[in-house]
């Protein structure tokens, strides 16, 4: 069966007898092209393209294609056992339930290149969302009144990039903690949270990206992928990753998000593991009272993300979430001092404030954190430091 059969009239009594030839044949093959629409990203494991799954009578629905390169292995046995653990891994997150964690829908090979097939997000990742270009583009766009708003309520000047509102940044956060709950609950371990893995929908809601380069605990690989600017401590020193070196990753993100700053950033291998352990002290620095509403239940929170022990971070996702010092917490406290709690509307309107062809231009360009070390060659890097 193909897309673009060609009917031809037939009585009913044909098309039953063609119904039944299909029900009794108990298999179904039909033609499976996928063009390559634009480029969504390029990153260290590959490039990921927009294309279409498309059906009978002009029925399409969008997907994004992730191409796996093989360029980084050290030959082609070393990138078919990789991909062979990450289509297993991949079977097992397209099987989770969870609305904030991207839908895996295939797996395939052509030509001997791995291809993973996900769902199409109508949306902004948050390192494209918070740069001074789509400040400026929707604040020459949108009307004063709206701009205070905007400001008051979502986000605004940081000290290197805008910054979203504590309010709003914590229910960013809630939603990635339902979706990593779900992926650790069967054993799964993202590995790469950063905010360009982190898409705002046009609906409002947040939702996690990429698992290319994900590990279950039950399999693990020989060498650990990561990004080092947002990669735990214990990570970068040649642990293993568990949940709560995710929880740190997502703590990072938040800091990263609130203050506009980036404190890692452009950090080499022995600086990098010693600011990760030295947070604690610097986080007040990060976090002036004076200018954060709340500060500190944010800093409670923020510590048991970030804790240089993994011990002292959250036990769960579930609990940095409704857990004691908690994110729901921290919300609970900006409703009674009555401050703004609408977040999923304010999001909405943002995402529906950003100049698409505008923004797609820009999305083009290749992220600046997502070259992949594993944990190898971490280890070899700091013996030379």
């Amino acid at each position: 069966m193909t897309t673009n059969e060609s009917l031809h009239p037939v009585s009913l009594d044909e098309l039953d007898q063609q119904y039944q030839i299909l029900l009794d044949g108990n298999s179904l093959e039909w033609h499976n092209q996928r063009v390559f629409s634009r480029c969504l990203g390029v990153g260290g494991q590959g490039v990921v393209y927009l294309s279409a799954r498309e059906g009978a009578d002009g029925f399409q629905i969008p997907v994004a294609l992730k191409l796996f390169s093989p360029k980084r292995y050290a030959d082609s046995a070393a990138y078919q056992s990789e991909m062979a653990r990450l289509s297993q891994v991949a079977a097992q997150v397209a099987r989770v339930q969870e609305n904030h964690l991207v839908a895996v829908q295939n797996f395939v090979t052509r030509n001997q290149v791995y291809i993973m097939e996900m769902e199409w997000i109508d949306g902004y990742d948050l390192r494209s969302l918070l740069t001074p270009a789509t400040f400026k583009q929707i604040r020459e766009q949108v009307t004063s009144r709206r701009w205070r708003n905007i400001n008051n309520n979502v986000f605004t000047k940081g000290v290197q990039q805008p910054r979203l509102k504590p309010g709003i940044a914590v229910a960013i956060l809630r939603e990635c903690l339902a979706a990593l709950a779900a992926l650790h609950r069967n054993n799964i371990i993202h590995c790469d949270m950063k905010p360009a893995n982190i898409m705002l929908k046009r609906s409002g809601n947040a939702k996690i990206i990429d698992i290319g380069s994900a590990i279950d605990l039950n399999n693990l690989p020989s060498t650990q992928p990561c990004t080092p600017t947002y990669a735990a401590p214990e990570v970068l020193s040649g642990g293993r990753a568990t949940p709560q070196s995710d929880l740190a990753s997502l703590g990072y993100i938040l800091i990263e998000v609130i203050t506009g700053f980036q404190p890692f950033a452009n950090l080499k291998y022995a600086q990098l593991i010693k600011a990760k352990q030295n947070i604690l002290q610097q986080l007040p620095q990060w976090f002036p009272a004076e200018e954060f509403a709340l500060s500190e239940p944010l800093m409670k929170l923020i510590h048991r993300l970030v804790h240089p022990d993994p011990a002292e971070r959250f036990p769960s996702a579930e609990a940095a979430d409704l857990g004691e010092d908690g994110a729901a917490e921290f919300h609970r406290l900006l409703v009674k001092s009555d401050l703004p709690s609408d977040y999923e509307n304010e999001l909405r309107l943002w995402i529906e404030e950003v100049e698409t062809d505008y923004f797609e231009d820009i999305q083009l360009n290749s992220d600046p954190n997502t070259t992949v070390f594993t944990t190898r060659e971490w280890e070899e890097d700091g013996q030379e430091s």
